[in-house]
């Protein structure tokens, strides 16, 4: 993302939250939400505005059709529309190369800029107009342009409804307590971003730049930090989202469940990416027959949802291959489920369900990071084919800074559910206990804010991973 990410924290978000709180009357402050979310998404990449506008009047328009008639031509037209402008601004280079390559042909490559978060804000308006369809509450242009433009969510998510949306929109409060929450998840979140998934990205970026000639110890532990750093830097920006959100008095759907606890890959598709997850079972799983059909077409349509999803993320192969490999890995548990049902229940299929998982997980994010697949498979040769590594991977080990070190194993312990645990701990207190160390967390939670403030400062803030897709 272009937006200076520094300016936002320093200039752009403490502004629109002082602002806010001074504009009178609910309708004026939704006002003000849809311009900060315009400018907002100006500063980001302008050029992209004029599709967040169309995107929000298509469908707002078939969605005024829709609520007064259910017709089957004009919700096809409008999913169709989604869709070709997804393509027309994130696949069509992609297209155009792949049948020149095969076809020989010399087709010109039109590269168009693609608007920021388009696979998000695209998505939200298709469940918007779908839902619609299926007999849920239209909306005014305005207030579908709002729901479409969130500033918190409309580079990276999460993907939420219009039902869950426009309740809010009509009617919402932010108490002391609210906003006092919500600046804690935000801060929380951002030190995700900042202090974890900065910290460990260049071990990551290292591994992945030398590829077949990292080594095994540089390559497994590059693969390594780079499931650390995407799952702080997209559930810190999640995080951010909700806490902002919460600021502003609205409720934002959860992205995130401690994925990497999941003991199977339909157990890690229930925590990660929530919101995309259950958009895919909705939207695309379920109206293709979901296991309604037999198992042969169940397991043809976990395929194809993966598929979709891998390139939903962008266009390139290695996403597509990334999606494969979870859809034929979810197939595969499919064809074993009650088997593996009753082995998990066991502490030795407990045990192995994590570790199976985990692994599946963190090669398939090679395939994710990868620039090319002919850099995963470098990769994936580096961390199975034990020889000797190159000087620059040696190098590259020694120079690990220890900053980067402490982040990983931050990483590692907070992907596991110790903030849950320690909560039921100190429910069972006694109140003064309880106020004590609510205290502290606020204190701890005001320190940690300084310390973000000051590595942002410093030129830490990366753009966010996810703000590509």
């Amino acid at each position: 993302m272009d937006l200076n990410s520094t300016l936002f924290l320093f200039f752009f978000f403490p502004a629109a939250l002082l602002l806010y709180y001074i504009v009178p009357g609910q309708k004026l402050k939704n006002g003000f939400l849809l311009l900060a979310g315009l400018v907002f998404y100006a500063l980001g990449r302008w050029q992209g505005m004029a599709i967040l506008l169309l995107s929000a009047l298509l469908n707002w328009a078939a969605g005024a059709i829709l609520s007064r008639r259910k017709s089957k031509p004009v919700i096809a037209a409008a999913v169709i529309l989604n869709i070709a402008l997804l393509v027309c601004f994130k696949y069509l280079t992609l297209l155009t190369e792949t049948a020149n390559g095969l076809f020989s042909l010399s087709l010109p490559a039109w590269e168009l800029a693609v608007p920021v978060g388009i696979s998000f804000f695209t998505f939200k308006a298709m469940s918007y107009v779908i839902d619609v369809y299926r007999g849920g509450e239209a909306g005014g242009f305005f207030s579908v342009l709002l729901y479409v433009s969130f500033f918190p969510q409309v580079t990276s998510g999460p993907i939420a409804r219009f039902g869950q949306f426009a309740g809010q929109i009509k009617d919402r409060t932010v108490t002391a307590e609210g906003a006092a929450l919500g600046l804690r998840r935000f801060t929380v979140g951002l030190a995700k971003k900042l202090l974890i998934a900065g910290s460990v990205a260049p071990i990551a970026d290292k591994a992945f730049e030398l590829g077949g000639d990292a080594g095994m110890a540089l390559a497994w532990l590059g693969a390594i930090a780079y499931t650390v750093q995407l799952y702080f830097d997209f559930s810190g920006y999640s995080d951010m989202a909700i806490g902002l959100g919460r600021m502003f008095g609205f409720d934002t759907p959860e992205n995130f469940d401690y994925p990497y606890i999941a003991t199977s890959l339909r157990d890690f598709w229930k925590r990660w990416h929530i919101s995309l997850s259950s958009w895919f079972q909705d939207y695309l799983y379920i109206p293709l027959g979901g296991g309604r059909r037999g198992k042969v077409r169940k397991c043809l349509n976990l395929l194809i949802v993966f598929a979709v999803s891998g390139l939903w993320h962008g266009a390139a192969w290695t996403f597509l291959l990334w999606g494969l490999w979870h859809g034929a890995f979810s197939v595969l548990e499919n064809c074993a489920a009650s088997g593996l049902k009753d082995f998990q229940k066991t502490a030795p299929g407990r045990i192995f369900g994590h570790v199976y998982t985990l692994i599946l997980v963190c090669l398939g994010f090679v395939l994710f990071r990868a620039s090319s697949p002919a850099n995963a498979l470098g990769v994936f040769r580096a961390m199975f084919v034990p020889v000797s590594p190159v000087p620059a991977a040696v190098t590259a080990l020694e120079r690990i800074a220890p900053s980067a070190w402490l982040a990983l194993c931050a990483g590692i312990a907070g992907s596991l559910p110790i903030v849950p645990w320690l909560r039921a701990k100190i429910s069972s207190l006694g109140e003064t206990a309880r106020s004590w160390l609510t205290g502290l967390s606020l204190v701890g939670t005001a320190a940690l804010f300084v310390v973000c403030m000051l590595a942002a400062a410093g030129g830490n803030f990366q753009p966010f991973i996810y703000n590509q897709f």
